[in-house]
């Protein structure tokens, strides 16, 4: 098995089907052993940048370079990469040990040296009890591992996986991602992995590349996209609850408050995190009034759901003692390092000025 990565590139890729465009300008990168998650919501174009990458779709244009040859024109079977299904693709009538060493029997890899690689690749996945039965016989978080196993044991420095945990159980995919990301790190293979789960992002991923029809919405680290969106889809895609977007006109706010650029405050939006919004607010520096809609307890903290006199929702992760009632008017407020600013027209990021 491979003990190190490959990296990859992906400059100015396009994908059309006809007259319609599905990828526009995609750009990013990661190192050799790095994580990178293709993130977004359905339809988004994430699976099928996936297939661009492996290569059983044609590229309309642009680059994706492997440890930097271009790969764009070339036929699946020379990238050197390993894939990784939703739907496990395991062989029913074959033993989980033939399953996992299939690839290297078609490869003519020696039989000393297969056993030896399965062997290895069997107990890091916890599988070593497992070999003689079939996957008719396995559990689906099981059956998963032993996806993953056939594709670890192939050695390929680069694996992509197509949202690979969305069949299992929550508890299944927190275990499971843990031994990918385990795994990413001990073997230093560089994964590319798709997802429309932020959590699985979030916690997995040293980069992000979060997708909105068809073009890529920021590139970042879990943090970068969390503490700094680039935009209003970023805010309220990552995290939950979403971040809160207020427009500027429901909003009291300092007199001295100035955006940078010279932007008008009327021509923004404003974004807050819910577990920053606090009351009461008067000596917050920014206010806005809004009613009670409903409330949920989660544990640690209550979700307080509200709506402005202008019809806005708002959610406050509310940890204090007392709760208000439903039906109740208050006051939630902010400060201005908690403040995110967005253009109005083009949900473009913006600073304020201090």
């Amino acid at each position: 098995m491979s003990n190190s990565g490959a990296s990859i590139e992906v400059k100015n890729l396009r994908k059309s089907w006809g007259a319609v465009e599905v990828l526009s300008d995609v750009n990013f990168g990661i190192e050799p052993g790095g994580f990178l998650t293709l993130l977004g919501p359905s339809g988004c174009g994430k699976s099928t940048l996936l297939r661009l990458i492996c290569g059983l779709d044609e590229v309309s244009g642009g680059q994706i370079l492997i440890n930097g040859a271009d790969v764009a024109g070339k036929p699946a079977a020379e990238r050197n990469l390993g894939m990784v299904f939703q739907n496990y693709a395991l062989f029913p009538h074959m033993t989980i040990e033939e399953n996992i060493s299939y690839g290297l029997r078609i490869r003519k890899v020696p039989k000393a040296e297969k056993k030896k690689s399965v062997d290895r690749v069997a107990e890091l996945m916890a599988l070593g009890n497992l070999l003689d039965r079939k996957p008719g016989q396995l559990s689906g978080g099981q059956q998963q591992r032993v996806a993953l196993a056939r594709v670890l044991v192939s050695g390929r420095p680069l694996v992509l996986m197509d949202e690979p945990l969305s069949n299992l159980d929550a508890k299944l995919r927190v275990e499971i991602r843990s031994e990918i990301r385990s795994l990413n790190k001990k073997l230093g293979i560089t994964i590319v992995y798709v997802t429309h789960d932020q959590s699985e992002a979030l916690s997995m991923s040293d980069r992000v590349v979060l997708m909105n029809a068809g073009v890529v919405a920021q590139v970042g680290t879990p943090k970068e996209l969390y503490e700094h969106p680039a935009n209003t889809f970023s805010a309220t895609f990552i995290g939950t609850p979403p971040t809160n977007i207020l427009d500027s006109l429901e909003v009291a706010f300092p007199a001295d408050l100035k955006i940078a650029g010279g932007l008008k405050l009327s021509e923004c939006l404003f974004g807050i995190r819910p577990e920053s919004l606090a009351f009461p607010a008067e000596d917050l520096d920014f206010k806005v009034r809004a009613r009670v809609q409903s409330i949920e307890y989660e544990g640690k903290v209550f979700l307080i759901h509200m709506r402005t006199d202008a019809g806005t929702a708002i959610v406050v992760s509310y940890s204090g003692g007392s709760v208000p009632d439903e039906g109740e008017e208050i006051t939630v407020g902010w400060n201005r390092d908690a403040t995110h600013v967005f253009s109005r027209s083009d949900g473009k990021a913006t600073t304020l000025v201090y």
